[in-house]
């Protein structure tokens, strides 16, 4: 099953950050929060990505193409042309990075990707929210509510919307929920791939068009993730980020040492 992370916003709020490369390529620890992102999906055996690429999608690309040279050391043999790495990080990861254009809305995006998905099933995030959900109990969630998408209802701060429910099942989105009531869409979705008919090419948002039509016809279940969930919207965020994965104390990080850094 392939992991869909939207990865192509200009990242307006964190500005400090991204004048120079792509919200998801800010780091924490180090390591960029698509990587932090990744870790978290493949430990619960989700190894193929397709990345939406849009702003400084190139940063992106070239992280990946040089990853071999990130960790470990390298020999380097001019005169037969080889390069030998040694003690670096192996992860078995298979990733299609796709432009999907520069100010493309987020459903768009998506229904872009529709040639590198085929008619499968796939999960979706965000390319700046962590969290310690367990993705094999979300999927085992989607498939017994048996709708078209899923998504994972967090505790918001309060500045976001939030999402009433009727059961398990999406009602609808309220502006502003109070403070330690209210839930939000944090991404980390499961999709069926009949959601694609509800994306128009171009123009269409997921949140407010794809998610809220969705909901109407009773075809998106929501998730409730009780534990941490933090998305990096702000320099305050990701200070906060920071300073828990320094201290290790970094909830998001749910795979063991043996499996990377």
């Amino acid at each position: 099953m392939k992991v869909v992370i939207l990865a192509g916003g200009l990242g307006t709020r964190l500005m400090e950050e991204t004048e120079t490369r792509p919200k998801p390529m800010v780091e924490i620890g180090g390591r960029p929060i698509l990587w932090h992102i990744m870790k978290i999906y493949a430990h619960h055996g989700f190894r193929e990505f397709c990345v939406a690429l849009g702003y400084k999608g190139d940063v992106i690309k070239g992280y990946f193409a040089t990853y071999s040279l990130h960790d470990g050391a390298m020999s380097v043999d001019l005169g037969q042309r080889t390069i030998q790495y040694h003690g670096r990080e192996v992860d078995d990861w298979k990733i299609d990075l796709v432009s999907t254009g520069l100010d493309t809305p987020t459903g768009s995006r998506v229904k872009r990707l529709a040639p590198w998905l085929g008619n499968e099933r796939f999960m979706l995030t965000y390319g700046d929210g962590v969290g310690d959900i367990d993705l094999r109990q979300l999927l085992d969630f989607h498939q017994r509510h048996g709708r078209l998408a899923t998504v994972t209802a967090v505790r918001p701060p309060a500045r976001f919307g939030g999402i009433s429910f009727d059961g398990d099942l999406v009602r609808e989105f309220t502006e502003k929920p109070q403070v330690g009531e209210g839930w939000i869409n944090g991404g980390f979705m499961v999709l069926e791939p009949g959601v694609l008919d509800y994306i128009a090419p171009s123009g269409n948002v997921l949140e407010s068009d794809t998610l809220e039509q969705l909901a109407a016809d009773g075809q998106l279940a929501a998730y409730r993730h009780e534990g941490f969930w933090q998305c990096m919207d702000t320099l305050r965020d990701l200070r906060t980020l920071g300073a828990l994965w320094a201290g290790g104390n970094a909830p998001w990080r749910v795979w063991p040492a043996s499996e990377g850094v």
